[in-house]
């Protein structure tokens, strides 16, 4: 199992865990992904990252689809990597539609056609075969529809790029995680359950078997982020995991299209979901906090004395992952983790 770090995105100042990168590079971490919401961007972040490292891996996980355009997202791939040495992973994902509809102002419709189309796009212009022109029910290019002036034309990307520059999408609803082993080289999740693999084994087979060409788990990276706390006092280190767990059960979309929410339930936490969800929709999210489970953080994340998170990381080694991308804000996580996943 290769390891990765999470940066996420900035609170409300731009902020940059540069001594972390630099150790998680030091001690052979494969990769630091960056994230945006709707605040720090997940592109500039890396840019600077990439300036400040030489070997590990650059991922956006993730960039959001309505942020750009295709075309945009692929010159933007390109040129990372391009600056990088050829580092850089292209993590894409929809977003939901609070925050499509709410910040971006467009609509959340047919995300999984979307989805699609704005990856075959980029892998077209990546490819640089022929001037990009598409076809779709989202995307025509050349634009010809209702104000075009009829002056464009089909385009080559100037720039040579790596045409493998591998894409991964963020996907937590079934129909997504499908399309995800169809279309991409990766799975990002927020967060997987390591001894429930079945949730959404059932969903990439699916997507591989469409996929045709031996696709499959063995050449196909699974990539949870797994937060990780280190301390002596157990319910000290659940804490602040718990106030993450309320924050994206409760809160991460709309009580019919929670895709988090809809996953825990599936692993084994129903009741809990349902509750944590109730409290934090009413605005009790001190009461959404309490209500997650312990055994609910210590399945999907890594929290505690060095030899609790030791037996744990046990389990996820034994799993499907290939990379687990870690969070956290302890320079000797990065460093236990190195080390737990090196015997």
């Amino acid at each position: 199992m290769r390891l990765g770090l999470m940066m996420g995105y900035s609170g409300a100042e731009v902020s940059i865990p540069l001594d972390l990168i630099l150790e998680a590079e030091k001690l052979g971490y494969h990769s630091v992904w960056t994230a945006e919401a709707w605040g720090s961007d997940a592109v500039s972040p890396l840019a600077f990252v990439a300036a400040k490292t030489s070997r590990i891996k650059l991922g956006t996980g993730i960039m959001q689809l309505p942020g750009r355009s295709p075309a945009c997202t692929a010159m933007t791939a390109m040129t990372l990597d391009a600056l990088s040495g050829g580092r850089f992973l292209l993590g894409l994902g929809t977003s939901g539609p609070q925050v499509v509809e709410g910040w971006h102002g467009v609509p959340f419709d047919k995300p999984l056609t979307w989805l699609r189309e704005y990856i075959a796009i980029v892998r077209l212009i990546l490819a640089r075969e022929k001037p990009l022109e598409f076809a779709g029910e989202r995307y025509q290019i050349p634009y010809r529809g209702a104000g075009a002036t009829g002056l464009g034309k089909p385009l080559k990307s100037i720039l040579h790029a790596r045409t493998g520059i591998p894409i991964y999408t963020g996907s937590m609803a079934p129909k997504s995680q499908a399309l995800a082993a169809e279309i991409a080289d990766g799975l990002l999740l927020v967060c997987m359950h390591p001894e429930r693999f079945e949730v959404i084994e059932a969903n990439l087979r699916e997507g591989f078997a469409r996929a045709g060409g031996g696709k499959g788990l063995a050449n196909f990276d699974i990539a949870p982020t797994v937060a990780v706390v280190v301390g002596k006092d157990l319910d000290a280190c659940r804490g602040p995991l718990k106030f993450n767990l309320a924050l994206y059960i409760g809160g991460m979309g709309a009580r019919d299209k929670n895709f988090y929410n809809q996953y825990i339930r599936k692993v084994g936490f129903e009741e809990a979901a349902v509750k944590i969800q109730d409290l934090y929709l009413a605005g009790r999210k001190g009461e959404a906090i309490a209500a997650v489970p312990d055994a609910l953080v210590d399945a999907v994340y890594l929290c505690g004395p060095p030899e609790r998170i030791r037996e744990r990381f046990a389990v996820w080694k034994q799993s499907q992952v290939g990379t687990m991308i870690v969070a956290t804000a302890q320079i000797e996580a990065v460093r236990l983790m190195a080390e737990l996943a090196a015997e």
